[in-house]
């Protein structure tokens, strides 16, 4: 799941990894919102923020939403400058590397949340961004942009126009499998995006920030599923 690109990726192993992530992103989504009122998963609404705290003469406020706008974008340029330099070095586990950091930011995250609450909630804010810029960069360049998992906007838009395309290829053929595929995957995620979300807005009120460590461990296990896999293959072709 995260080894794979280019042929030998397959509709699986975007499958897989879509839905671990967006899980993920859908903890996040509500951890951050919860805990400090701020979006963390995407930007889009930053830019509105942006411009009418410049508009209303508030420029401090003006000048942390265009940070939040910048950690994000800097979570995307650190994984893929970390994954076009491992690539250097053909290593094989690559995309492994961003999904390492995000796990330690989460788990920082989870650890030290109420501390960054109580003196520096916008630390915490930054460091969410950051976390999901990494993320997102990561699985649109494994998978060929063919998966987002950090917001919906795009995947609700994509979805209703596959779905509008399902009145034109009514025959079962080729076309009209690849864009069922194609549906089941946006379907997928947005589900584990709101699995996720409910899982993190049901769990907060026991937990607090602490829900982070879940979604770190959920990471891991993605991590720790491919090792075992890879052992499993290897043994069958020894044996």
């Amino acid at each position: 799941m995260f080894r794979h690109k280019g042929r030998t990726r397959t509709y699986y192993h975007n499958l897989h990894i879509a839905c671990l992530l967006s899980f993920v992103a859908g903890i996040v989504n509500v951890a951050g919102y919860l805990s400090v009122q701020t979006l963390t998963t995407n930007i889009t609404g930053h830019f509105a923020y942006f411009i009418d705290e410049i508009f209303s003469l508030r420029f401090w406020k003006g000048t942390v939403y265009f940070l939040y706008i910048l950690f994000f974008f800097f979570g995307s340029f650190v994984s893929n400058f970390i994954t076009e330099f491992a690539s250097r070095k053909n290593s094989k586990y690559l995309y492994i590397i961003p999904t390492l950091i995000e796990c330690c930011l989460l788990l920082a995250a989870g650890i030290w949340g109420n501390y960054f609450i109580v003196y520096n909630s916008v630390l915490l804010s930054f460091i969410l961004l950051f976390a999901m810029g990494l993320q997102n960069s990561m699985v649109t360049t494994i998978s060929n942009a063919t998966v987002r998992t950090t917001h919906l906007t795009g995947l609700f838009t994509d979805l209703g126009i596959e779905l509008s395309q399902l009145f034109f290829y009514k025959k079962a053929d080729d076309k009209r499998k690849k864009l069922l595929s194609s549906i089941k995957l946006r379907i997928s995620i947005i589900s584990f995006f709101f699995l996720g979300g409910i899982t993190g807005g049901t769990l907060y009120g026991l937990l607090s920030l602490k829900i982070l460590i879940l979604a770190a461990l959920t990471l891991i296990s993605g991590i720790l599923y491919d090792f075992i896999k890879i052992g499993y293959i290897v043994y069958r072709k020894q044996h």
